[in-house]
């Protein structure tokens, strides 16, 4: 098992990845978007990792309409999937995130779904010629539901789970269901608290999230790949003061059960 931080797309990324480093994490879950992620210099980067020994996971802009049933929107989007894809390909890393897509015309959201599959086809095949395995997040309804993943994961070969606990406890099905039915499939992991009602990014042990029982069956399922602490505050010292008592608690737990 891996423990990883995000970067923070409103700060310096090198800044981020640095901090990263120097917290002990063995990865930067990676995420490209603005205002101060989009761009990103590889070679400074990789400078900065090699010098910390620090992996990468690919974390890509949660508000691109990939699946939004408009054939040029959805070649857009994969152009630009595909520019994130190259950037985590040079940088090492083998697995991209992506999240689920929402945006439709109001008069076809019983179809969001189906839009997803059919975009997310050739998304899984570009990120696979780049060496990557894509992930799909759970999320809001209707992708905070096993039967959504259950549908998608036979309908595009190659995708691979990506268990956010902190969404699976204010969704439909909890992490415990996630676990127990698609346990085979969970390639990436993402840890943060919340109340069961929004998706706060608390520290762990702030909100409702039993963790040790979270850990617990985690580890049950079979899984020891990454998990991020997906963790963020407005002040930089603190956030840095809660993800060094989250890895530990986490690392203990691990070892615990």
């Amino acid at each position: 098992m891996k423990i990883g931080r995000m970067n923070n797309p409103s700060k310096s990324l090198y800044d981020e990845t640095q901090n990263c480093g120097r917290a002990g994490f063995d990865f930067l879950d990676l995420t490209i978007e603005g205002p101060h992620a989009a761009v990103v210099d590889i070679a400074r980067l990789q400078s900065i990792l090699d010098s910390y020994d620090l992996a990468i996971v690919g974390h890509t802009d949660p508000c691109l309409p990939y699946a939004y049933p408009i054939q040029t929107v959805r070649e857009g989007c994969l152009i630009e999937l595909e520019r994130c894809a190259k950037i985590f390909a040079a940088l090492g890393a083998d697995v991209m995130n992506i999240h689920p897509c929402y945006f439709c015309p109001p008069a076809m959201k019983k179809d969001v779904v189906t839009f997803n599959a059919d975009a997310l086809q050739p998304i899984v095949a570009m990120a696979a010629s780049h060496g990557l395995q894509v992930v799909l997040e759970n999320f809001r309804t209707p992708f905070d539901r096993v039967s959504t993943f259950t549908t998608l994961l036979a309908a595009v070969p190659g995708l691979q789970l990506h268990l956010d606990f902190g969404h699976a406890h204010f969704g439909r099905d909890d992490y415990e269901l996630f676990c127990l039915e698609l346990g085979e499939h969970i390639r990436h992991v993402h840890f943060s608290d919340n109340r069961g009602r929004s998706d706060d990014h608390m520290p762990l042990g702030v909100g409702s999230i039993d963790w040790k029982k979270a850990v617990k069956t985690l580890k049950t399922a079979g899984y020891d790949s990454t998990i991020t602490l997906e963790v963020f505050c407005s002040d930089p010292a603190m956030q840095d003061q809660y993800l060094k008592i989250n890895r530990h608690l986490v690392l203990e737990l691990w070892e615990e059960l």
